[in-house]
């Protein structure tokens, strides 16, 4: 099998170690936020309108929105440790128009509404930027694009035949090493209009404010043990001992299992690792260019991501894609060495002009992957709780879109969001254990082939496409 320029070009092992040696197992988005008093825990009996469980993205846009729509609704939030912690504090900050997992997923699963489904997407990018801006909120938004790069000639043709001329931009080698420079770019493809980048942490941070402004009651430390639906009530018992009685639920705990046991085994945690730099000199940021300030990924099934920060860190995430058996999720996960290492040789392969760079900061988080590789929404109980997981990684922007489905669906309401095929399918359960761990193990082994064979996806993967079961880095 051929090489890939990762392989090809690797650093000094010393110039690795060197530049891990200071970082510390912490995420910077959190580190890099002002201390605040914790919410209480519940520990009452009490009534609502609407619960909503889970303290990241999702349940906060469902709780915002929810107040939106009645101000008179009375809505509380329960959080098992504290808002924002999870996925929604340590993602890389790529705040993206689809709903679909890019345009190439969307047309293999939802050919017939994918104009719709992106066009509801960039809608929902709008709106979200119209309410940072009307809001004032000051989360470290910026609406710059981003870059689809070939680090392999074959990855090359791909993105050129995306390329609209309008909101899509293809670069060929020469222009990319212009708009930053690095000596793996082959290629690529500038979207203009679909992302925007924010600081995670800031944005968790906002969206909590505005709901404690807007009324919604907020109580941290309050893991939901049980649900029960009852004639009159969904009701909620908490491990510190509150109960919550409400008309409506919204379950928002995404890469957690879920309350609802038959949509346990619809999607599975697979940790995703970070790496942080310390803040570029001048001199460093003009070796790399990078003037647009774009996000940027590239174009291997295994594939980095990254971007800068607002005080120009470079964020350099993502090629590992770690399931542990049983869909165990352990705090010691995250300090995994080998995924550290191979990410700081990939980030001095990209930039090598960076040679002596260190990075402060490494963190992991949990990405809840659902076989179609997008979120997908759900009811229970005569349409009383509603229910959307699945994000696998690009569910910064799709959380909004998913409050939004999931309160029309606790409402009753027929909208075009709940008329689409995208939420009214589920996609297919991953096998129970002790099947789960071989075949994910299978299916990155796969990936990695494909990686080193110029694309080509062999029998098995070819056969998972077909029926719409896949996994993914």
């Amino acid at each position: 099998m051929a090489s890939t320029v990762f392989e090809r070009e690797r650093p000094d092992e010393r110039l690795i170690s060197a530049a891990l040696a200071d970082s510390r197992l912490s995420v910077f988005w959190l580190d890099d936020l002002p201390a605040r008093a914790p919410h209480p825990a519940l520990t009452t009996r009490e009534r609502a309108d609407l619960a909503v469980v889970g303290g990241g993205y999702a349940g906060l846009w469902t709780a915002l929105l929810a107040k939106e729509r009645d101000p008179g609704a009375r809505v509380i939030l329960l959080e098992g440790k504290r808002v924002g912690w999870a996925a929604s504090g340590r993602n890389g900050g790529f705040v993206e128009a689809t709903l679909t997992h890019g345009a190439k997923n969307g047309e293999q699963r939802f050919p017939d509404e994918l104009a719709t489904l992106d066009r509801l997407g960039m809608q929902n990018l709008d709106d979200i930027e119209a309410t940072v801006r009307d809001r004032g909120w000051s989360c470290d938004f910026e609406r710059v694009g981003s870059f689809a790069v070939a680090t392999e000639p074959y990855q090359v043709r791909e993105l050129a035949e995306a390329h609209d001329g309008h909101s899509e931009l293809f670069h060929d080698a020469v222009a990319m090493q212009r708009a930053i420079a690095s000596p793996t770019y082959q290629g690529g493809l500038l979207s203009t209009r679909d992302t925007a980048l924010a600081h995670p942490g800031k944005l968790a941070r906002e969206l909590l404010r505005a709901c404690l402004e807007a009324g919604v009651e907020v109580f941290e430390s309050s893991p939901v043990t049980a649900l029960r639906a009852e004639s009159d009530a969904v009701e909620l018992s908490t491990k510190a001992g509150g109960v919550v009685r409400a008309d409506r639920v919204a379950l928002a705990t995404n890469a957690f299992p879920s309350l609802l046991k038959r949509f346990r085994l619809h999607t599975v945690p697979v940790y995703d690792y970070v790496l942080m730099t310390e803040p570029l000199t001048t001199a460093q940021l003009a070796s790399i260019g990078w003037q647009g300030r774009q996000g940027v990924a590239d174009s291997a099934n295994q594939f980095h991501y990254y971007r800068l920060s607002a005080d120009n860190r470079i964020l350099w995430g993502g090629y590992d894609a770690i399931y542990h058996y049983g869909g165990r999720i352990r705090p010691e996960y995250d300090d995994r060495r080998a995924s550290f290492e191979k990410l700081a040789s990939h980030f001095f392969t990209t930039f090598p002009q960076l040679e002596g760079v260190r990075f402060t900061h490494r963190w992991a988080g949990v990405i809840d992957t659902s076989s179609r590789f997008c979120a997908f929404h759900a009811t229970a109980h005569d349409g009383r709780v509603a229910y959307s997981a699945g994000f696998t990684g690009l569910g910064v922007a799709a959380t909004r879109f998913a409050a939004n489905v999931m309160l029309d669906q606790l409402a009753g309401l027929e909208t075009e969001r709940t008329s689409l095929a995208m939420v009214n399918q589920l996609p297919l359960p991953f096998p129970p254990e002790p099947a789960t761990f071989p075949a994910v193990q299978s299916v990155r082994w796969a990936l990695d082939r494909a990686d080193h064979s110029e694309g080509r996806r062999n029998l098995f993967l070819r056969t998972l496409d077909a029926v719409g079961l896949g996994f993914d880095s």
